[in-house]
């Protein structure tokens, strides 16, 4: 199917989960942002998954497009070169930007990065308590850890979203009663994608967020390839036809959602 018969105008795309500092961007990245307004795309969150160079990159980002945000935090792959004495007072410093409406990407994965999980649940509840204190919300990355990420946050109730989520629509819906958002991107659009696609049966839209996680993850028909933010039309094409609803009430809604979470504040 072709974007452009997708959606006649477009509606504007607000994408919560990106990584355009990403290397595989280095050699189109001007282009591709600069592109960004013209195929829809409203707003982009760019997660770092550091607090040097990874967050200096997306802070970049921001200053250069006005449309680009940016999310701070420690990614659970990374905890390891930190130990449990993440720099706390280094994050809240970077939150002090003004692009920044988010503590991000943050999280467990003990698919790649099973060692010492109590250290990355240190450091996860340590950056959802910063979060908690700046009265920002978290971006969440849960990865084969679905029952310490939940109790953790059961624990400290941020404000938030879990970012491409992997879990039961039961698990959904718990995260829901918590108060936070569900984040749907390409996976929906997958052959095998049973469960998410349950999931978007069960969460409400106005608890539903759209992202890319952008190189990856691009949705059919573009799986395997760098994903650029303008896919998303076809998740929201994919949630619409789940839910049997119009792909314009899907963006609208997820967009005012989003706004919600990072903008209203």
């Amino acid at each position: 199917m072709l974007l452009e018969n997708i959606l006649k105008p477009p509606v504007p795309i607000f994408d919560t989960h990106a990584h355009y500092d990403d290397e595989a961007f280095d050699e189109i990245r001007e282009q591709l942002l600069s592109e960004m307004a013209q195929n829809g795309v409203g707003v982009i969150i760019n997660n770092a998954t550091d607090l040097e160079k990874s967050a200096e990159k997306c802070l970049e980002l921001s200053r250069h497009f006005d449309f680009c945000l940016t999310a701070v935090g420690v990614h659970p792959e990374s905890v390891e070169r930190y130990g449990e004495e993440v720099d706390i007072a280094r994050l809240k410093e970077l939150c002090k930007n003004n692009s920044v409406v988010a503590v991000g990407e943050i999280g467990l994965d003990y698919h790649y990065s099973s060692d010492r999980k109590q250290m990355q649940i240190e450091v996860f509840r340590s950056q959802m308590e910063a979060a908690n204190e700046m009265g920002l919300p978290v971006i969440i990355h849960d990865r084969d850890a679905h029952s310490d990420t939940f109790e953790a946050v059961r624990s400290i109730r941020p404000k938030g979203t879990v970012h491409c989520f992997s879990g039961s629509k039961e698990l959904a819906m718990q995260y829901v009663d918590l108060g936070l958002y569900i984040g749907v991107g390409g996976v929906v659009t997958f052959k095998n994608a049973r469960k998410l696609v349950e999931v978007c049966e069960a969460v409400p839209l106005d608890r539903i967020l759209l992202e890319t996680d952008a190189p990856y993850l691009a949705p059919e028909p573009f799986r395997g390839k760098l994903c650029s933010s303008s896919h998303i039309y076809y998740t929201a094409a994919k949630i619409a036809e789940i839910k049997g609803i119009s792909l314009e009430n899907v963006l609208q809604t997820t967009y005012k959602n989003a706004e919600q979470l990072y903008l209203n504040r």
